[in-house]
């Protein structure tokens, strides 16, 4: 009989003392994964409920206005809403640090509504999201006075206001000819210091705050050439006028009566002597040369002024406008009215509104009846 060897078994031991203490070691390591993936979603969700309780809850206790100015930092913003005592500024500062706000301040002007929460703040300033200013001017007889009524409405401050609207290198890259007019015309229609109120249309107009100077007036010279395409460009045309010319006769205009429904009779006055080439002799263009527009009576002394503006001693119309004519003068001119009417005179009963006359005589009865009455009130 064949003997069998036992089989030889192989020795495991090393491989079974390995093999339990690396299972060991793989869960105590698993279990403390666990532990710190747990503490971290634990510590993530106390900061998320931490956030949301900070950023949505209000944080602003009233309406509030902030203004940047350009070039200020976090630190500016930080002092302007602690000054104001409406906001939350824990809420604010953490929310500002977690959304990146100190490295990313816009200038503007925002209004922070009542019960908005610190999120909705910090994105409004961080996106520069500010809100518009609104401007509204009517007749206006200087720029300086333009400049008093925009800066209080813009960060341009009126000195520089009045510094760009009487800078002639920088005015004369505009032109009161329009769109497509040959490169003569536009030399002779370019904006001048002495001209520039022609520009401002009266009207209510929505800035940004930050708006600079040369940024108000390139926005305002962009609503002049909309305001004056299509019909009225079409009707100045059909009177051979320019627009600064129809501008500058809708200031006189605008000047001799505050009654709408008279404006078109008054404008085919002056219209008539233009084309005959007769002196417009408008007493608005006198008050304007002698720097006084509070005057009652034009004396003889006045009608002496020598200036370009003095239409009783220059023919034709003034070098650029008296004031800023509203839309109802301007449109006035350009209906040209057609009457045969060469004069007019202010009503004796001061009414307010005028009486026409085609002849010197006519207009010399009225003038007299006028000055009677000036004479029983003692005006001088």
């Amino acid at each position: 009989m064949k003997v069998r060897k036992p089989r030889r078994r192989r020795h495991r031991s090393n491989t079974y003392y390995g093999s339990a203490y690396g299972t060991g070691k793989r869960k105590r390591f698993s279990r403390r994964l666990k532990v710190g993936l747990y503490v971290l979603a634990v510590f993530i969700f106390g900061l998320m409920v931490c956030v949301a309780t900070i950023g949505l809850g209000s944080a602003v206790k009233a309406r509030t206005i902030l203004f940047i100015p350009t070039g200020a930092g976090y630190a500016q913003v930080q002092d302007s809403l602690r000054a104001s005592g409406n906001v939350q500024m824990l809420k604010f500062e953490v929310l500002s640090r977690i959304k990146g706000y100190p490295e990313t301040v816009k200038p503007g002007r925002y209004v922070l509504d009542r019960g908005v929460t610190a999120l909705a703040v910090v994105n409004k300033l961080r996106a520069g999201d500010q809100d518009e200013v609104r401007i509204t001017f009517n007749k206006i007889r200087s720029v300086s006075q333009l400049a008093g009524i925009v800066s209080k409405r813009i960060e341009a401050d009126s000195v520089s206001i009045v510094r760009v609207l009487s800078d002639s290198a920088f005015l004369s890259r505009f032109t009161y000819a329009f769109e497509g007019a040959d490169s003569a015309m536009e030399a002779a229609l370019r904006v001048n210091p002495a001209n520039v109120l022609g520009c401002f249309i009266p009207n209510t107009y929505y800035f940004y705050w930050d708006t600079d100077a040369e940024e108000f007036f390139k926005r305002m010279y962009w609503e002049l050439n909309d305001f004056w395409e299509g019909e009225r460009q079409a009707k100045a045309d059909s009177m051979d006028m320019d627009r600064l010319e129809i501008i500058s006769l809708a200031s006189i205009v605008e000047e001799e009566t505050n009654k709408k429904d008279e404006r078109a009779d008054i404008a085919s006055v002056y219209l008539n002597r233009l084309r005959r080439r007769m002196l417009l002799q408008a007493d608005p263009t006198v008050k304007y040369a002698v720097g006084d527009f509070g005057l009652k009576r034009i004396l003889k002394e006045h009608l002496a002024v020598e200036s370009p503006y003095n239409t009783y001693k220059e023919r034709g119309l003034p070098p650029g406008p008296i004031c800023t004519p509203s839309i109802s003068s301007i449109d006035a001119v350009l209906e040209n009215k057609q009457t045969k009417y060469l004069y007019f005179c202010a009503k004796p009963d001061f009414s307010g509104y005028h009486v026409f006359a085609t002849s010197y005589a006519s207009h010399l009865a009225n003038a007299r009846a006028y000055q009677r009455e000036l004479n029983k009130l003692g005006v001088k």
